[in-house]
């Protein structure tokens, strides 16, 4: 039997000693940690979506995601870059939102020859912008194309586990034979949210990430 402590197991002994310590109720993690890989896609407003689908048009929901109310829709679109560019089949994520917003890869920007930054969601100004095709129309794109910053959705209950508020930054430890730790994961606390990282499929690429292997949150 191999008795050796994981680092998170000794981690964990540590932080119950402590709270012992100060007198306080040892308590177990409110959430189990999902690391999710998130492929490119974009998100529209309700304009947008009828601009480039018909008039009075509404996202179709095709597959639920891990996060309540979310969903990848049926309908997709084509990304028009720079020298006429393109990709096929971008998916669509409902529901629509306020603004107009495309997630893509570094590996996409490559392809696409453009330089994207990345961003936190939401945070668009001064990025590049671009073509969508759709079946009914042209939406033209002045900005909002990024390479999302990682970033990890949680509980109020899940940030007071962890220790960290509300647009601050967690490390991500990520184990396996391409073990990598992401030293700045962006925290959106929300009572809608469930504990999800998300990264995107270059970065879940890069460090292996598959089922199986074990993923930790650090503050």
């Amino acid at each position: 039997m191999n008795n050796t402590l994981t680092r998170a197991q000794v981690e964990q002994l540590v932080r119950a000693s402590l709270s012992r310590q100060a007198g306080a109720s040892v308590s177990s993690a409110p959430s189990p940690l999902v690391v999710n890989s998130s492929a490119r896609h974009c998100h529209l407003s309700p304009a947008a979506v009828e601009t480039l689908f018909g008039k009075g048009h509404t996202l179709t929901p095709m597959k639920s995601l891990y996060m309540d109310g979310q969903y990848a829709a049926k309908e997709t679109v084509t990304l028009i870059g720079p020298r006429s560019r393109v990709i096929s089949n971008l998916r669509i994520l409902g529901p629509c939102r306020d603004l107009n917003q495309v997630e893509l890869a570094y590996t996409d920007s490559i392809s696409l020859g453009f330089d994207i930054p990345v961003r936190n969601s939401g945070d668009i100004a001064g990025t590049p912008g671009c073509m969508l095709m759709g079946p009914a129309g042209f939406l033209e794109m002045e900005e909002g194309v990024i390479r999302a910053a990682p970033h990890v959705h949680m509980h109020p209950k899940d940030a007071e586990y962890y220790g960290v508020e509300n647009k601050s930054y967690m490390k991500l430890r990520v184990g396996g034979e391409l073990g990598v730790t992401f030293d700045r994961i962006f925290v959106r606390v929300d009572p809608a949210f469930k504990l999800e990282v998300h990264i995107d499929t270059d970065e879940a690429n890069a460090c292996g990430l598959g089922k199986g292997v074990q993923c930790e949150l650090i503050k």
